[in-house]
């Protein structure tokens, strides 16, 4: 690789940038003959957060405050060092690219001092302050950083609206936002790498979180996953739902912890957190071990035995549990011996990544203004 690539560092809040010529981007192969396409072998869906963050586009959304960057500077940390995500995810280290747009060093250096808490900061965590948009060069430094480190993980651009660019003239807001997007998702194709894009919900609540998302459905539409965080005010406790194409959909209940600034994945589904403590526990109970009678509750919980006989009832006409004529209880929707998993599971469907003897196997984007080359304002 020529040395005269840019670098990206971090210096007094701003990114050290060196000039370079443009790069080349490889042709990906974009359609094949039914027989062809089935006599592919794919490798395995690459994960930076297995069951949760696929290699791809993906767009991490948020109310202002709630934690959007804590989160994706804590993953990034946990990727880039090979530790554990939301601290109960086992993940495979490899570099990492970190843009804090709306930050400073200062900043960026409290935030990390509280998530590390005293251990080793990780030399494959890039981290920069500034960056030009994606259609005027951002796209390009990007992927120079990218081909300089093909073992990379994920990168993060916090926020996306830093980097989206001015859409050309003419396009519908749907069409603006989808061709947005189609930068940040050729980076991600092109180096088989998971971009997150941290991103805003509307003030407007809605029952479906992905019409939460700011925006026109075009940025959700482009996204290959729609992850989005939320947490009442004031209290610890959030929900992450997560959709997309190679992962399942699915709500996490994950818990705050200011003094450390970091995100962890509860065990069982949001709901038992919303449950009182009580009720929680002979949930989590219940779910283990289904078909349980009020006193095996009791004698496993250490609640007692008068208290579980009149709640378990009460919860089975709140339809939080299912009774049956012996006075055996369980989960509604189970047949005694489901269970929720206390971390995400990676999907086994087919994974749409590149055939790695052949070329790449991802649909063409439609319209994406061709990027101008440019020497100055690159992140390195």
């Amino acid at each position: 690789m020529s040395e005269n690539l840019p670098h990206l560092r971090l210096v007094a809040g701003d990114a050290v940038n060196a000039p370079t010529a443009p790069g080349t981007t490889p042709a990906f192969r974009t359609s094949w003959t039914a027989d062809e396409l089935m006599a592919m072998t794919f490798p395995p869906t690459r994960w930076a957060v297995p069951g949760v963050i696929a290699e791809g586009l993906n767009l991490l959304a948020g109310p202002p405050k709630v934690g959007k960057s804590w989160l994706s500077l804590g993953v990034a940390v946990a990727v880039a060092g090979g530790g554990k995500a939301l601290e109960a995810i086992d993940v495979e280290p490899g570099p990492v690219l970190y843009l804090a747009l709306e930050d400073t060093a200062r900043r960026l250096q409290n935030r990390m001092g509280k998530i590390l808490s005293g251990q080793p900061a990780p030399k494959d965590l890039t981290l920069a302050t500034t960056c030009p948009t994606l259609p005027q060069g951002g796209e390009e430094a990007i992927a120079r950083w990218l081909e300089r480190h093909p073992g990379a993980r994920m990168v993060v651009i916090d926020v996306f609206a830093k980097v989206r660019g001015t859409p050309p003239p003419g396009l519908s807001a749907y069409d603006a936002d989808y061709t947005a997007m189609g930068h940040a998702k050729r980076l991600a194709d092109t180096h088989g790498v998971a971009v997150v894009l941290v991103h805003h919900v509307r003030k407007m609540g809605s029952d479906d979180f992905l019409e939460q998302v700011s925006g026109t459905n075009g940025l959700a539409g482009a996204a290959d996953a729609t992850l989005v965080l939320k947490r009442a005010r004031g209290t610890a406790d959030g929900v992450l739902h997560v959709t997309g194409r190679d992962v399942e959909e699915a709500e996490y209940a994950m818990a705050f912890q200011p003094a450390t600034g970091a995100w962890h994945l509860l065990d069982g589904p949001p709901e038992d957190h919303n449950l009182s403590e009580t009720r929680a526990a002979i949930v989590r109970h219940v779910r283990a071990h289904p078909n349980s009678t009020p006193k095996a509750i009791a004698d496993a919980t250490g609640i007692s035995y008068d208290n579980v006989r009149k709640t378990c009832p009460r919860m089975a006409a709140d339809g939080q549990l299912c009774g049956d004529a012996d006075g055996r209880y369980r989960l509604p929707g189970t047949q005694g011996h489901d269970g929720v998993p206390a971390v995400p599971t990676v999907p086994e469907h087919a994974p749409t990544c590149a055939d790695t003897n052949i070329e790449e196997g991802q649909a063409p984007l439609s319209a994406v203004p061709a990027v101008p080359a440019r020497k100055e304002n690159l992140p390195s």
